[in-house]
């Protein structure tokens, strides 16, 4: 229920400011389908509504371990010859193995079952820390919530930062989360008052992006030393401060080129690069295009 809940929030019925998607629940057995709340789903559409898709997601199942029926296999890699964009996360990432569509890629499932699917199909480079893993047509994500960061990843690359930003922000929720599932498997929990010290940080932070922000300020607002606040950092997070950041400036500066026209100069100045040629180099590294012809792709803008 927690993964269709997840899929039902991202491409669901929204408002205005985001995009319209056309979603359904489909099963290879239409009526009442059971899950794991003991309250069964109504599912209306059969496999044949997967004929003309965009976006199929294989949603995990009590069953996993045991292959799909072949019609449900069959659709699957019939979505993706047509050129469907498939995926899956969590358990859900065994129905496309099983369907052979993850031979001689990376993918990722849920931290436990990890090896077992390594296991089962040796073909497969199952990358266990990762919190999603991207082959272009074909993407999967790990257990549980981490279907949020998988989605919410396939919105940012197929309509932009500030599509996923707005659907994020609605759901209370960050568009992107760095680090992998390592940081959850025994992650220290952090007391409440330096979590609540450390949120009003990163609010500040966020507020006064385009400032240089050491993290020698930061760990000085959240009255810690440099050491404890990146360890309570990365408890809290899963990364490190400085990756948080780069994160979080280059996200700000995806927005700023999909929604104005500003210059990229004024864009690396207010997303805290000292130049234009800085924010070049952090783009092209972690986006694999210049912010130009990321402006480009998503907005027409020369």
């Amino acid at each position: 229920m927690l993964a269709v809940g997840i899929v039902t929030e991202v491409f669901g019925p929204r408002g205005p400011r985001a995009p319209a998607f056309e979603f359904a629940l489909c099963t290879d057995r239409p009526g009442p389908v059971p899950t794991d709340l003991g309250v069964p789903l109504a599912i209306a559409h059969g496999l044949d509504r997967i004929a003309d898709a965009d976006l199929v997601i294989a949603l995990p199942w009590a069953g996993f371990r045991t292959p799909p029926a072949p019609p449900v296999l069959e659709a699957l890699a019939a979505a993706h010859a047509r050129g469907a964009l498939v995926a899956a996360h969590c358990v859900g990432t065994f129905a496309l193995a099983s369907a052979g569509l993850l031979d001689g890629r990376r993918a990722t499932t849920h931290w436990r079952f990890a090896g077992l699917l390594a296991e089962r199909h040796p073909d497969i480079t199952v990358e266990a820390d990762a919190l999603y893993v991207d082959e272009g047509r074909i993407a999967t994500g790990a257990g549980a919530a981490a279907g949020f960061d998988l989605c919410l990843h396939l919105l940012r690359r197929e309509h932009g930062a500030a599509t996923a930003n707005t659907i994020a922000r609605e759901m209370v929720l960050p568009s992107h989360r760095d680090g992998g599932q390592a940081q959850y498997l025994a992650a220290p929990v952090p007391e409440n008052c330096q979590d609540e010290r450390l949120a009003e940080v990163l609010a500040w932070a966020r507020a006064h992006l385009h400032e240089p922000l050491p993290v020698a300020e930061l760990a000085r607002r959240a009255l810690m030393s440099k050491r404890s606040f990146a360890r309570r950092f990365t408890a809290a997070t899963g990364t490190t401060p400085h990756a948080w950041l780069r994160g979080l400036r280059l996200s700000s500066a995806e927005e700023l080129l999909e929604t104005t026209d500003l210059p990229v100069e004024e864009i690396a100045r207010r997303v805290g690069y000292g130049s234009a040629a800085v924010l070049r180099e952090q783009f092209v590294r972690r986006r694999g295009v210049p912010p130009r012809s990321y402006r480009q792709a998503f907005t027409n803008t020369p």
